[in-house]
């Protein structure tokens, strides 16, 4: 097979259709082209109740251990207006010295890159075991028939991971800044709070739920969660919506609600955080003679990874090609890193993300060329750390 272009690569990937759940065939060109370089692949597709249908993929080079995976996703965000890109977002052209559409940094133009490296670590027999690839459709989406469901059908097929690098653009400012190991927690939470509705002239014959709300809002907010963890921030909660629904001026209403999100470091669970929240609400709701409902959603807990090694196997590599050493940090969003830390020693490291979920996505091309030679170097250092088995 001829040498695995990553930008053209890329190219055919962003041209792909694939906004979650749809895939649109970008599993396909993804699944043709490992076929090519001798990975057994299988498609994994799931459909759960109430979430839509979708396909994952699963391809995996040689038999032995230690099997070194990549995890990525092909689905990608909206485009929004797309006659407010300068280019077409599913065009894939290039323009100085950049490639253009939806999907370029976050994150085709990173399993591209990888698909390249390993096609040459490949034919330099540089691989002493195996190489996969974990792909998901439902990594911007939901996240309920993606990498959670893959794993766990791996699980049950006696199928093991040793390490994971996910292709995430991790760069901050520019490429090889930044390596993730780890990430904060989510906890979505809703607060719903009961009053009595009635005439704003007699408030005596009713009950106002808003300014209890607010006092339960203010106790949860006043003070820090904690003071932050080795390598995390501080965990923090952000108030994002509250609201009454009540067009009438002259209306106590009968109910208020509120959402707000909680990123957390390691000092907490989401069951903890739950425990916390209830007490603090609980006194309000005495005080105030209140009826609350709080509901819950923990889409992932924090993690850390501290094995040392296969850190840096990372950052050496990336060191050795652009001559600085990336800072480990656990800063922004969630992952599907929040699942695989279940399984193998994770870490996130891919292109820059200054343009992801923007209008006019990019990512430079001499950045795709870079990181194509940072993960062939990662995939040579590491089965040569970690092998023979």
């Amino acid at each position: 097979m001829s040498e695995i272009n990553a930008v053209e690569l890329a190219q055919r990937l962003i041209r792909r259709r694939s906004v979650t759940p749809a895939d649109d065939g970008a599993l396909d060109v993804l699944e043709e082209t490992l076929d090519a370089l001798g990975f057994a692949a299988k498609r994994l597709p799931f459909e759960e109740a109430g979430a839509e249908r979708v396909d994952n993929l699963y391809a995996r080079w040689g038999s032995g251990a230690p099997n070194l995976c990549f995890a990525g996703h092909t689905d990608v965000v909206p485009a929004g207006d797309e006659s407010a890109w300068s280019l077409p977002p599913f065009s894939g052209e290039i323009r100085d010295g950049a490639l253009w559409g939806r999907g370029a940094a976050d994150m085709k133009g990173s399993i591209a890159a990888f698909v390249a490296a390993a096609q040459r670590a490949i034919e330099a027999k540089a691989v002493c075991g195996s190489i996969s690839l974990l792909i998901t459709g439902d990594e911007e989406g939901p996240a309920i028939n993606g990498t959670r469901k893959v794993l766990g059908a791996l699980r049950e097929a006696g199928e093991r991971i040793d390490h994971c690098l996910v292709g995430e653009p991790s760069g901050y400012e520019e490429l090889g800044d930044m390596i993730k190991v780890g990430r904060r927690g989510s906890t979505n939470c809703v607060l719903t709070v009961y009053g009595r509705q009635g005439h704003v002239a007699y408030p005596h014959r009713a009950q106002n739920p808003i300014p209890a709300m607010l006092r339960m809002l203010s106790v949860l907010t006043d003070a820090p969660l904690d003071g932050g963890f080795d390598n995390f921030e501080p965990s923090r909660l952000e108030i994002t919506d509250i609201h009454a629904g009540n067009p009438a001026h002259n209306v106590i209403p009968a109910r208020a609600m509120a959402r707000f999100n909680i990123r957390f470091n390691p000092n907490w669970t989401g069951p903890s955080l739950e425990a916390w929240l209830r007490s603090r609400l609980d006194e309000v709701a005495a005080a105030t003679g209140v009826r609350y409902e709080l509901m819950t959603h923990c889409t992932g807990d924090a993690f850390l990874t501290t094995d040392d090694v296969f850190l840096g196997v990372i950052s050496d590599a990336i060191e050795s090609r652009l001559g600085r050493k990336p800072a480990f940090s656990t800063t922004g969003g969630t992952s599907d890193a929040r699942y695989i830390k279940d399984v193998a020693p994770v870490a996130e490291f891919g292109l820059v993300g200054k343009t992801i979920h923007q209008i006019d996505e990019h990512a430079r091309l001499a950045d795709i060329e870079a990181l194509t030679d940072i993960y062939e170097d990662v995939i040579r250092r590491y089965f040569a750390a970690e092998a023979p088995r």
